[in-house]
């Protein structure tokens, strides 16, 4: 595919991304809440972190490997969950699961899937997580647990910082809706991304499979206030595996969520998605590192773009982290070796800067490679 050899960073995946797809489905894909505030602020507070440079050291044995809750994967990131990820190319849901066994990385499957549990589990196995949105009450969220467990998924995400789908400017401008609604504004911007659209239309419209199932339309305004802390404890007694709380920014939040018997938290303002007033995730992470102690397990996503970010990220507290939109945008860009790509990208961009702070491991990292740290 000819896209390839333009790929070199997110930057290129999403400009290849812009060209490829439909203005309705990039701005969905790229977009936040608000005056997209909080996500310019992710991208800034990582921008400002800096790294140290070490000399006179061997790193000639590098190795990106990765433990994180009991799991050993090749390198210290993962897809993060994100709904109707088809809408990127076709069968991308199924794509990602693929790369995500043959990279051995964890992948994070969305209550807003386009494609059922079933199919991703037989690909993916213990290498997807499920992600649960708590739309109407604990019944119903049950319900989704009890299928992923039938399915084969040990470890659950649950996703707390959506109360309620935020107003995302670019999606209203856009008319975006599920199923899409077919104005001229919307035919004119189909028609003229043509590959896109007779693939998407070949392969069928995506749309979650797991929610509203007896509706046509998804509302992703919809409320999610199920997610609860009574709920939090009605979970860890029906889940036998693994579950991570994502979603957190508060210290008290996140002490709360250890004392309840979860088994990490995840550091994440949505990608700026929720929330326009939120902190930098970046900046909120060292604070939940220090209350939760040195042990316990924390996920992080939002503003990550190179394999700098990932180290920076673990750097400041995070043991494992996650990648959203530029996933998304490399699928867009070239399909499966469009992500392959950026993958191997980021694992050799990880690799390198290791070297400039002289290190061998990933378990290595921590705050005393960042600049002004080292007291």
């Amino acid at each position: 595919m000819a896209n390839i050899d333009k790929i070199f960073d997110s930057n290129d995946v999403r400009w290849l991304s812009k060209k490829r797809l439909p203005n309705l489905i990039y701005d969905f894909i790229e977009g936040a809440t608000g005056r997209e505030i909080a996500l310019e602020r992710n991208l800034r507070s990582f921008d400002e972190i800096r790294l140290l440079p070490r000399s006179l050291r061997d790193v000639s044995k590098r190795s990106l490997e990765t433990e994180f809750l009991g799991q050993r994967f090749d390198q210290p990131f993962g897809i993060a969950p994100m709904g109707l990820c088809n809408l990127a190319c076709p069968n991308a849901d199924l794509i990602m699961a693929e790369v995500a066994k043959n990279r051995n990385l964890p992948h994070g499957l969305s209550t807003a899937t386009s494609t059922s549990l079933e199919k991703v589990y037989r690909i993916s196995e213990d290498n997807t997580w499920f992600q649960l949105y708590v739309f109407a009450g604990v019944d119903s969220g049950l319900e989704l647990v009890k299928k992923a467990q039938n399915a084969g998924c040990k470890t659950l995400i649950l996703t707390v910082d959506v109360p309620q789908g935020s107003r995302r400017m670019r999606e209203l401008r856009n008319g975006f809706q599920v199923p899409f609604k077919m104005g001229l504004k919307q035919f004119i911007d189909l028609s003229t991304h043509p590959l896109w659209s007779l693939k998407t239309i070949a392969s069928g419209i995506p749309k979650p499979v797991l929610i509203n199932e007896s509706e046509d339309r998804f509302d992703r305004k919809a409320l999610r206030v199920g997610a609860t802390w009574d709920f939090l404890d009605k979970l860890r007694d029906k889940w036998n595996g693994k579950i991570i709380v994502k979603g957190v920014l508060s210290v008290e939040d996140a002490k709360r969520v250890k004392s309840s018997g979860m088994d990490a938290i995840w550091v994440s303002n949505h990608g700026g998605r929720q929330l326009d007033g939120a902190p930098a995730a970046i900046d909120a992470l060292p604070n939940i590192r220090a209350a939760l102690g040195s042990e316990f397990p924390i996920a992080f996503d939002s503003g990550i773009r190179d394999g700098s970010d990932v180290v920076k990220a673990l750097a400041s507290g995070a043991n494992f982290t996650f990648l959203g939109r530029p996933i998304l945008h490399s699928l867009a860009a070239a399909g499966k070796p469009g992500l392959e790509k950026f993958i191997s990208i980021i694992c050799e961009d990880i690799s390198v800067v290791m070297a400039q702070i002289g290190l061998n491991s990933t378990k290595d990292i921590n705050s005393l490679v960042l600049f002004g740290d080292q007291g």
